[in-house]
Parts: structure tokens; sequence; C-alpha cells
């Protein structure tokens, strides 16, 4: 694989960190995206002291608008390439759509969709010059539904597969790939910082390295999604059971105990 380049976005902990790892214990470098300097720095040093990998940290917080370019802009002042674009970073947020804070709601829909659609924007030309990269969106099995109680999550990882999933066939003709990476419950920290730990949804969960390489392997072999961290056969049922049901049975699983 050489030294390929991956920029990764919420690298500071959980699934991102461990894409990070991942990659650099692959030998590629990385740009280290997230909004705690002091994790992106400590976790700096360990890649390049394990690995001696080259790794860039900067720190953005993505809920801003112009996050997303200023990135792009700081990259190409580095005068590097970005071989795979991995866009992690996101949250969520448990309670009634109405009595939510709507500035968390729209931080939300900033991280999960405007961030990630625009660093995609900025960085595909330049892959489609080259024709080479790869492009690794982080979804969730919750694109496969509407979430009752997690109305703006759900939906911001409805869009996430839906617009990698177009952007895959978009590029069917290139050489560069999108991947979907959509787990089930993981033992992240988003739990905890979603107000979800406390519900039946996240009393079981996987390991956020089992999904990272997951995750990363379908990206390097250019799968358009990988489903990771959930039973088969749940994912059919969902496809099967009456979409009121599923939508009781979802509500249900996130009510806080």
């Amino acid at each position: 694989m050489g030294n390929k380049l991956a920029l990764i976005t919420g690298a500071s902990s959980g699934i991102g960190k461990e894409l990070a790892i991942i990659h650099a214990r692959h030998g590629g470098d990385l740009i280290i995206v997230a909004r705690r300097e002091d994790k992106l720095v400590e976790l700096k040093k360990m890649l390049e002291d394990k690995y001696q990998v080259m790794v860039k940290v900067i720190v953005k917080d993505l809920s801003k608008d112009t996050s997303a370019s200023e990135i792009y802009d700081e990259v190409n002042a580095l005068n590097l390439e970005v071989d795979y674009l991995i866009n992690n970073a996101g949250f969520g947020g448990q309670g009634y759509f109405y009595e939510r804070e709507w500035e968390k709601d729209l931080s939300m829909i900033n991280v999960n969709i405007l961030a990630l659609t625009t660093l995609t924007r900025l960085f595909l030309p330049d892959m489609v010059k080259r024709n080479s990269g790869k492009i690794l969106n982080t979804s969730s099995t919750a694109a496969l539904t509407p979430g009752p109680l997690q109305a703006v999550y759900f939906a911001t990882k409805a869009y996430v597969t839906s617009f990698s999933n177009a952007l895959s066939e978009e590029l069917a003709d290139t050489n560069i790939t999108v991947t979907a990476l959509m787990p089930g419950a993981t033992d992240s920290g988003f739990a905890s910082r979603s107000g979800m730990d406390k519900t039946a949804l996240f009393k079981k969960t996987v390991t956020a390295e089992s999904v990272a390489n997951d995750g990363y392997q379908a990206m390097l072999n250019g799968k358009m999604d990988i489903i990771t961290g959930i039973n088969p056969i749940v994912v059919k049922l969902m496809g099967i059971v009456p979409k009121r049901t599923l939508m009781k049975i979802i509500k249900n699983q996130q009510q806080v105990n």
C-alpha cells in the first residue's frame, strides 16, 4: 500500500482513532482532525513513535460552516495529496425533537451532513484528476429506518448512506471508490455523549476497533456498503416489518431507563 495519506475526521476517539491506528499499522501517513488538540497530539506522538509514519494535526470544530474549507486550504498549504478521505466525525442526541435544543440539532446537521459533504466536494475533484482515491463515510444502521427520539440523527445517517451510494455509482467508471460504513451500537463514547448509554439500544455493543477494521477493509476492497456490529437477521427483518411497527420498537429501545 505504501505511504498512502489518509485524512480522518473525528480522529481523537472511538472509531476514528481506531481507523487512524489501523492506517498507521499499514504504513500510511495521516492527517488527523478533531476539536480536542490534546487528544490529537497524544495520538500523533503514539502513531509516529510506534509506526514511524508522518502524522499532521488539524484542530477544527466541524460544526462551524467554514471548517471544511479551512481544512482543505491547510492541506494544500502543506502541499499534501489526500489518497483516502475518511469522513468519520459525527454525533447524535436523544429526546423528542420539539423539546431538544435547536442549536444542538443544527450542530449535528452541520457535522454529520454539511462538513462531510463539503469535504467530499473539495477533495473529490483532485481524486478525479488523478483517477485514484478512496472515500469512507461513517454512516450507521440508523440509516436503514426512521428513528423516533433520535429523529435528526437517524435522518442525517440516511443522508450519508444515500449520498455515498450515489457517488459510488457516479464514479463507477473511475478508480475511485466510495464506501458507507454502517455500524450498529458501538462502544465508542458516542452513547454517553448522545445520552443513549442508558437505553436498551446500547445494552449490547461491539468494539470501535472491530467496526474500524471492517470499515477499513471494505474501503480497501472498494465495497459500496459495509454493515457491521448487528445481526444480519435483524437487518433483514427491518426490511420486512411494517414501518409503523418498526418505529414503535425503535422508540421503545430509545427510552432512557
